[in-house]
């Protein structure tokens, strides 16, 4: 029975398990943005965003805690300066998985785990979505359909006016 056990071990003994999860945690900070597989990626997700909720306070402790676990003070550094600037507002969910498709050697599902804050192209294209969209309500619609014939008829009495 699989009473209480909650989290995937990846194959690995729990010292492998926790040196790979703190590497992968200092490229995905570092980077931004990792290639990996989708079993590791939930496990990385699982991880790292507790450690990412960590930098809101920008404490001497909070800062020693994420080092415990990290042993790498450029990403310490990285982490609390730009990182935490991008997530103070962010209630959760820090990270991104997109899913790419199976890998060719072993057949293993592979994807992108990023930080949301940081991917600048869909961040452009939810900003676009939003001013496209336009509330519209049938009432609106009843309204500019008279409207936009009212500006369609003088600008087709203008253009015989000017061929005289």
């Amino acid at each position: 029975m699989r009473h209480n056990k909650k989290f995937n071990h990846l194959s690995r003994k729990s010292a492998h398990r926790d040196a790979m999860l703190a590497n992968m945690t200092i490229s995905l900070i570092m980077h931004k943005r990792i290639i990996t597989t989708l079993a590791k990626a939930k496990a990385l997700r699982v991880y790292a965003e507790p450690l990412i909720n960590r930098t809101k306070d920008d404490t001497t402790a909070s800062r020693r805690l994420v080092f415990k676990h990290l042993q790498n003070k450029e990403a310490v550094k990285e982490l609390f300066s730009t990182v935490a600037a991008k997530v103070a507002d962010r209630p959760g969910g820090y990270t991104r998985i997109l899913k790419l498709g199976n890998r060719l050697g072993d057949n293993a599902k592979t994807c992108f785990i990023e930080l949301v804050d940081f991917n600048e192209a869909m961040l452009e294209a939810k900003s676009q979505e939003k001013a496209a969209v336009k509330k519209t309500t049938r009432r609106s619609r009843k309204k500019a359909a008279p409207a936009a014939q009212a500006t369609e008829a003088p600008a087709q009495e203008e253009a015989p006016k000017t061929e005289e």
